[in-house]
């Protein structure tokens, strides 16, 4: 199979996220490769070890035209841009990711709360506008990564933003392909520092923890609901029950370690979601840890 696989910060040149960005795209590319897959990806300049590189100055431009030629494609991008050039892969080949409402509905942190709450999911109580008091984080409503992310202890929330009740805990992330059925990969550890400003400094894939169980079973039931397909992450507090925080309708960048210590490759598992069935289990031996800032030598 031809496949394209677009990631946002390497096919438009955005700095702020091209560690994370080359390092997931690095990782995609040689899975694809590997399994014995054409693979092209777009870029401004940037490349990786395997595929094709396609130059381009205008991103969107560069997955419309190029996705006409394959037999599936995969973005990863912000998730408020994610929904609109998902569909863009939809109407030109067939979409690896998560289907564009499904998309959408992750992108609006307060609907998808919202849409947890109605579901029974446990997640943080949140506040969409006016005053707030005691301890809570203060998120952007669209955005991603731990952009514009600060805990407070109280104030106003500015218009765009979301105050969510901060919760004591261990930050996990649990990463899920979904297909017909549901295969959990691994539970992992987010390396997050809190202070004033929330940063995201790596993770440790996989973390080892005893409610487990717990976690992936709260993370199954968060996609299914929102109708996620393909890999996804669910980033969880683990407190008195394990609360979601955000969801990822993309692969994250766990992805990097999770090709690291899994014994079957990502891509062949992405592509069974969509064209096959999905095994019952994987084998993950080992264990991977990264930071964030050693990612460009990954």
């Amino acid at each position: 199979m031809k496949i394209l696989v677009a990631e946002y910060a390497v096919g438009a040149g955005v700095t702020d996220y091209m560690l994370e960005g080359k390092a997931m795209l690095g990782t995609l590319v040689q899975s694809f490769a590997s399994c014995g897959h054409e693979v092209i990806y777009p870029t401004s300049g940037a490349v990786v070890g395997m595929g094709t590189a396609i130059r381009t100055e205008k991103f969107e431009e560069a997955i419309e035209i190029n996705s006409k030629d394959c037999d599936a494609g995969l973005v990863i991008a912000p998730d408020e841009m994610l929904g609109d050039l998902t569909e863009l892969v939809e109407e030109n080949t067939v979409n690896l990711g998560c289907p564009p409402g499904s998309v959408r509905l992750c992108a609006d942190k307060l609907e998808c709360t919202r849409a947890l709450e109605r579901g029974k999911i446990p997640v943080p109580h949140t506040i969409e506008s006016g005053g707030y008091r005691g301890d809570y984080i203060i998120k952007p409503r669209f955005g991603c990564a731990s952009e514009g992310i600060h805990r407070s202890g109280g104030g106003t929330l500015n218009e765009g933003f979301i105050a969510t009740k901060f919760i004591e805990g261990e930050h996990l992330s649990a990463s899920i392909i979904t297909g017909r059925t549901q295969l959990p990969l691994t539970v992992n550890r987010q390396l997050i520092e809190i202070n004033h400003d929330v940063s995201y400094k790596g993770g440790i894939v996989p973390y080892h923890c005893s409610r487990k169980n717990e976690v992936i079973e709260v993370a199954k039931n968060t996609l299914k609901l929102l109708g996620c397909r393909g890999y996804a992450g669910v980033d969880i507090v683990l407190g008195d029950r394990p609360y979601v925080v955000d969801v990822n309708p993309r692969p994250t960048t766990s992805i990097i370690g999770i090709s690291r210590v899994m014994e079957t490759e990502i891509a062949d598992l992405i592509l069974r979601s969509r064209f096959s069935e999905l095994p019952a289990n994987v084998r993950v031996s080992g264990c991977f840890t990264f930071k964030k800032e050693e990612l460009l030598g990954l």
